[in-house]
């Protein structure tokens, strides 16, 4: 082995610095590189976690809207409940309305038929009984009244007129 005089003359002495500032300068690069690398990785998890959060709040805006959402439909479907339940009641008074009255009117009907049935029966007993009566008066009549009779009557019928005009 060969002995230099001063140390910095020795080949050994400058590949040791030169592997040292290599080292050094690629230690740089490469931690620029790493710390680069980690920052940018940062900044994805960073953002990946932003993205999470607005995904969350917006997760959590459907969710009140779709309660929201429901409590609505439910209100509205109650009261298209209460809604439907009034028209059926109305539909049912109505009916029963509408039956009652047509009851009314076929008992008004059959009543009117009944007035006229007893109005005709009267009226042909009335007339049975006036044909039977003027029959029988017909028969008196002529059985009782004679030539003298009628001349009295109209004798009696003279006289009494002018008592009869006074009166009317």
């Amino acid at each position: 082995m060969h002995h230099y005089e001063y140390f910095w003359l020795n080949p050994t002495f400058w590949v040791a610095v030169s592997f040292v500032i290599f080292v050094v300068l690629l230690g740089r690069t490469i931690w620029a590189k790493a710390t680069e690398a980690l920052d940018a990785r940062a900044a994805k998890i960073r953002t990946a976690l932003d993205e999470a959060a607005r995904l969350r709040a917006e997760a959590e805006a459907m969710r009140r809207q779709a309660e929201a959402d429901r409590a609505a439909a439910l209100a509205e479907a109650e009261t298209l409940l209460a809604r439907a339940k009034a028209e059926a009641e109305r539909l049912s008074a109505a009916a029963a309305a509408e039956a009652e009255a047509s009851a009314r009117r076929r008992e008004q009907m059959a009543m009117d038929r009944i007035q006229a049935a007893e109005a005709g029966a009267l009226a042909e007993v009335r007339n049975a009984a006036a044909n039977v009566a003027t029959a029988a008066a017909r028969e008196v009549i002529a059985r009782e009244l004679t030539a003298d009779a009628d001349a009295r009557l109209i004798d009696d019928a003279v006289a009494d007129l002018p008592r009869a005009l006074r009166a009317a």
